[in-house]
């Protein structure tokens, strides 16, 4: 699925016409620059195991959540953010370009995204929920806030149930909600719209403590992405220490094993899979 998803974003890059010499390559760039894909997979893996018949409808809501994470990621790269040099094994847009690129380059694949939804080959109806789930955990209830909490506490310690908080909302929350979105697409019950999210919550804190590991452990070569910058941030690592952060990583392993029992078989097969590829390597 995700080298058909590949090939659905190349083939649908957004572009604009315009005398700018440099706009279209720069808003292509890091969409096209690789990645996880972990949250489109995510989708696309629930979609295929409950209405593998609509997971070509299901890529241009895929592409949707990529754009909307690719802009996350060019923000929080920006010098009044992170002032990283390295996203995916490139260069970041404000070095690549300038910083108003980048700035207006995430700003347009967050448009651009909901433009996406809107005009996909789904029903209204199903589209409407999309949008207000993306809208959600995206926004000030989700991505936003945490990342607003990230920021504002860099250099003051907080307390563990805080750092949960921050995390949830920061990373955990789009998480689920790309696992939820497949669920509508896929016309699961309320039930188990409401099961896949709660997975998808304590999947998206073991994304996140593993990132955090990864940023103590790997070299920046080894990661594609700066590392070792976490030091004035609120990781697991700063908090647990590694030892700390990788028994953290081995609970929520735990919890998950037991919480893909209450989903459908097949679909608990799929993420079982997805969680022994990217966590258990």
């Amino acid at each position: 699925m995700l080298k058909d998803f590949e090939i659905f974003l190349k083939e649908n890059l957004p572009s604009v016409e315009s005398f700018h010499p440099d706009f279209n390559n720069a808003l292509g760039e890091m969409l096209d620059a690789g990645g996880k894909r972990f949250r489109p997979l995510l989708l696309l893996s629930v979609v295929n195991s409950s209405s593998p018949l609509l997971v070509k409808n299901a890529m241009h809501i895929a592409l949707a959540l990529e754009m909307l994470h690719t802009y996350s990621l060019i923000h929080d790269d920006l010098p009044a953010m992170d002032n990283a040099e390295l996203r995916r094994g490139h260069p970041t847009l404000h070095v690549s370009y300038d910083e108003v690129t980048a700035i207006l380059v995430g700003d347009a694949l967050n448009t651009h995204a909901f433009y996406m939804i809107a005009n996909a080959p789904l029903s209204d109806e199903v589209k409407v929920r999309l949008i207000s789930v993306l809208a959600r955990d995206g926004g000030i209830s989700g991505m936003i806030i945490g990342q607003a909490i990230d920021c504002k506490f860099e250099d003051k310690k907080i307390t563990l149930d805080e750092l949960k908080f921050l995390h949830v909302n920061k990373t955990a929350k789009l998480i689920a909600a790309s696992l939820l979105m497949g669920a509508i697409i896929a016309g699961l019950s309320r039930e188990e719209e409401k099961s896949i999210y709660e997975f998808g919550l304590k999947l998206g804190l073991l994304f996140q403590v593993q990132d955090d590991i990864i940023d103590a452990t790997l070299t920046s070569d080894e990661a594609g992405k700066p590392t070792g910058n976490d030091g004035h941030k609120n990781s697991f690592v700063n908090l647990l220490g590694v030892e700390g952060a990788n028994k953290e990583k081995s609970r929520l392993l735990t919890e998950l094993e037991d919480e893909t029992k209450k989903l459908d078989t097949n679909l608990a097969k799929t993420l079982q899979k997805i969680i022994s590829d990217y966590f258990k390597g």
